[in-house]
């Protein structure tokens, strides 16, 4: 629990403050400096409201009981794996054209006369990846909070954030070893092993509380040669999902998200490739 607490808030912080760093330097560059403390107001208020969802999490948490908060924290689970899914699908198309569209949104806001625009627009963005770390870390994390796991929750999300301020800090330093495309594909594989994780997690959990038949059970045991509760087999388990006594519904639900997510990401590339030709053509005919 501790490494994908500390992998989640590394990895959407980073995405964070890359967004408040495009607008800023934008701002600086455009010589509009009386929008900055438009924008730190509306990085707070995105926090804000990000905050106020886990609030709103937390108080829903506790209001249920038995078996209602555990099919809530499963629930919760399985939603963050889509959330992770989504988001990762998502930067794949718009990453490219991230900065040009924050940019023009800055340009838009700007022009028409008020600052608060800038507000707005950074309040937005702020909020989204906070409410979807949210929801990843209360999903992961609900039941070990409710153990007492706070102190080590809060070590794994302050490393993490420490760690994505270097991280932002060293890209931006234009290194050779490293680049903003190298660091979103490596970190956009592990997000999908750990959203399959999820899965798997939350699978196990409505299985073991009667919601899913499990099918045969175990499919298979493999612990003689990768026992799931530790070392290299406890890492996997908590970063791809892996289970040495895994139900068939386990299985099935575990090659069914991988067919779905690369049979969308072949889609993505099929309809990159229709634009960048229709955006030739039409270059030509011009």
């Amino acid at each position: 629990m501790f490494d994908q607490v500390l992998f989640i808030v590394w990895r959407e912080s980073v995405e964070a403050i890359l967004v408040v760093g495009i607008m800023h330097a934008w701002l600086v560059q455009s010589g509009t400096r009386a929008g900055l403390r438009y924008l730190w107001g509306g990085v707070v208020a995105g926090l804000v409201l990000a905050g106020l969802m886990g609030a709103a999490l937390m108080g829903a948490n506790t209001w249920l009981t038995g078996t209602s908060q555990e099919v809530f924290q499963a629930a919760l689970v399985l939603i963050a794996c889509l959330l992770i899914t989504q988001m990762v699908l998502w930067m794949r198309t718009k990453g490219r054209t991230l900065k040009a569209e924050l940019e023009s949104g800055m340009a838009n806001a700007v022009s028409s006369g008020s600052y608060w625009g800038v507000a707005i627009l950074v309040a937005i963005a702020v909020a989204r990846e906070g409410a979807e770390t949210v929801v990843f870390l209360y999903g992961m994390g609900a039941a070990s909070l409710q153990s007492g796991g706070i102190g080590s929750f809060s070590l794994a999300a302050g490393i993490g954030f420490a760690l994505a301020v270097a991280t932002f800090m060293a890209l931006q330093l234009g290194s050779r070893l490293f680049s903003w495309k190298l660091f979103f594909r490596v970190t956009e594989i592990l997000l999908l092993l750990l959203a399959a994780s999820l899965l798997m997690s939350g699978l196990e959990q409505l299985i073991g509380l009667g919601y899913l038949p499990a099918g045969m059970d175990p499919l298979w045991d493999s612990s003689w040669l990768l026992d799931d509760g530790s070392g290299l087999g406890g890492l996997l388990a908590t970063f791809a999902g892996y289970r040495a006594w895994p139900a068939a519904t386990m299985v099935g639900g575990y090659v069914l998200y991988w067919v779905v997510v690369i049979s969308m990401m072949k889609n993505q590339r099929k309809n990159e490739r229709s634009d960048q030709r229709s955006q030739l053509a039409a270059r030509a005919r011009s």
